[in-house]
């Protein structure tokens, strides 16, 4: 546990995107829970737009810390990446999370059923372009912040961020939707 700690000490970054993913999750939670626990939907509407709040405060604690003359490192490029997925994962996680918590706690509608056959390939098809967003996203803040910083010592660690980009990538490609076209079970075609 003290190696943690030790990690956090050395990486003030690292702090700032953990805050920022738990954040993520307790603005969403605190959001749903105040919607259909507490019936007030315009307070939990704007709890849950302030969601995105949360990339903003990543971005600038990163700006920031580099403006600072930090050196870039592992968790500089890690921010970006968040940004990326998170902005682009953001709303469907929201959805996600709200259709379970409105059949748990308000008597909603079941979430639907697994998909199944051509469905669930064309679901994998549009999680990887998603994923290809998100990549490009960051991409584009890994880039921004190269130019930025503009000192080759300085931003050599965020170089390293665009090879990982790519094996994401390639992971989710042949994990999601080459699988499912080659793996998935179909449904039968009735005559």
């Amino acid at each position: 546990m003290n190696g943690i700690g030790e990690f956090f000490a050395e990486n003030p970054m690292a702090v700032v995107i953990a805050a920022g993913e738990i954040g993520f999750w307790v603005v969403i939670a605190a959001g749903l829970a105040v919607r259909y626990v507490l019936r007030a939907r315009r307070a939990s509407a704007v709890l849950l737009a302030t969601v995105p709040l949360i990339d903003v405060v990543v971005l600038v604690a990163t700006a920031a810390d580099l403006a600072g003359g930090a050196k870039a490192n592992f968790t500089h490029g890690l921010a970006a990446v968040y940004l990326g997925f998170s902005v682009v994962f953001g709303p469907s996680l929201v959805r996600w999370a709200d259709e379970r918590f409105a059949h748990r706690f308000a008597g909603g509608p079941p979430p639907p059923p697994k998909r199944r056959g051509r469905e669930k390939a064309r679901h994998e098809w549009r999680e990887f372009f998603k994923c290809l967003l998100a990549c490009g996203l960051a991409a584009v803040a890994l880039l921004a912040a190269i130019w930025a910083i503009g000192t080759p010592e300085q931003v050599a660690p965020l170089w390293g961020w665009f090879p990982r980009l790519g094996t994401v990538t390639v992971i989710w490609l042949v994990t999601g939707p080459v699988w499912e076209e080659l793996f998935g079970k179909r449904e039968e075609v009735r005559s």
